[in-house]
């Protein structure tokens, strides 16, 4: 299988290397390529320091061009009765899928694999081009990394689409007439974690220089390191009840101005995030991604707050709404929703939610078993 990713932030990229490891393990092949590395004349690098530069300096840009491209299509009524359907999306060739749908044909082509499987909405959007004019002769699936299902995801030429939720999945079909399946996130095997606190957490608690009483809350600014992570830490600094540890990801400005946190810690990128979790009494988060289903494998529960805009406040949304996680409008409600959390029918009730979306079918396990039941995929040059 060519799994087709984007170096976007980690969470296209960590579902889609996991994904590769799954499929070697039960005896597949897998390749994982960079979409933006297939644009010719650095295209692909200059759009990733645009993006950066824009969610770091100018949120609102992104929430504009979010609102104008990638939200879905409204819902309407469906044969004038009260029944909420979906106006189904159409292809929507931009310069960019054009282009990059002519890097991946001729990738296709010299790779010659069995399946294509995009992890990055563009990549999808490039994928159901080359399908739906037959100019791919194997199937393509759409790997949705969001909880939130916005249009440039979506594209009637693919194949399938494996979605992070049940209602992502009716959503999805109704919006492309493609067969959709829920499917278990693809996070390590690290972050599950048995009842009670490891060896590694420990040690993690001590590498910090925390005390052993401290209610570690972590809050989490993406690898790039962006959204009002500052303000929440100082909520939670100031509550006296919670310790900060800021993950800044791989923004060593926020770290260096998060630096006097006091009390609270700035981290840089952290390859200890598992033994982290197990030891953290929350995640406060702001981009609903690949941390939060890491947090659902740790039993961490999480609360959302200040998201970042676009597919992140949606997301974040779009998860309280399905009671994986709380959602906190301000200040008061951020602190309430973690001082609810020392209840333990609240925790076991979040920490339940965000477990149970395990006993969905492994992403591996639907690719490797076929298609999906009772759907076919479309013919070659279908522009339904």
């Amino acid at each position: 299988m060519l799994i087709v990713s984007a170096s976007m932030g980690a969470g296209h990229d960590g579902a889609a290397a996991e994904l590769a490891r799954r499929l070697a393990a039960a005896g597949g092949a897998a390749e994982v390529v960079d979409l933006l590395e297939l644009l010719p004349l650095g295209l692909g690098g200059g759009l990733r320091r645009w993006y950066g530069w824009m969610m770091r300096s100018a949120p609102w840009v992104y929430a504009l061009i979010y609102r104008v491209f990638f939200a879905p299509p409204p819902r309407r009524p469906v044969g004038g009765g009260p029944a909420a359907g979906a106006r189904r999306v159409r292809a929507w060739d931009s310069p960019l899928t054009v282009l990059a749908a002519a890097r991946l044909r001729r990738l296709v082509a010299s790779r010659r694999p069995g399946e294509v499987v995009t992890t990055f909405h563009v990549a999808a959007q490039a994928a159901g081009r080359l399908r739906g004019r037959g100019l791919l002769a194997v199937p393509s699936t759409v790997l949705l990394t969001d909880f939130a299902v916005h249009r440039m995801w979506l594209h009637p030429g693919n194949d399938r689409y494996l979605c992070p939720s049940a209602g992502a999945a009716r959503r999805v079909t109704a919006l492309t007439g493609r067969p959709a399946a829920c499917c278990a996130p693809l996070t390590g095997p690290a972050f599950r974690r048995p009842d009670g606190r490891t060896a590694p957490a420990r040690r993690a608690r001590e590498r910090l220089g925390v005390r052993p009483d401290d209610r570690l809350v972590l809050v989490s600014a993406g690898s790039w390191g962006v959204g009002e992570v500052a303000e929440a830490a100082r909520v939670l600094a100031g509550s006296g009840r919670y310790l900060p540890v800021v993950l800044c990801g791989r923004n060593e400005r926020l770290r260096h101005r998060l630096a006097a946190l006091r009390p609270g810690l700035a981290l840089g990128w952290r390859d200890d995030l598992p033994a982290l979790m197990a030891d953290a009494y929350a995640l406060v988060d702001n981009a609903a991604g690949l941390t939060c289903r890491e947090a659902f494998a740790a039993g961490l529960p999480v609360v959302s707050y200040r998201p970042i805009p676009g597919h992140g406040r949606d997301g974040a949304l779009a998860m309280a709404r399905a009671g994986l996680s709380v959602y906190a409008g301000g200040p008061r409600d951020l602190l309430a929703a973690l001082d609810r959390l020392a209840d333990p029918a609240e925790r076991a009730r979040l920490v339940a939610a965000g477990a149970a979306l395990f006993a969905a079918p492994s992403a591996e396990a639907l690719l490797l078993g076929g298609r999906l039941r009772g759907a076919p995929a479309p013919a070659p040059g279908s522009q339904s």
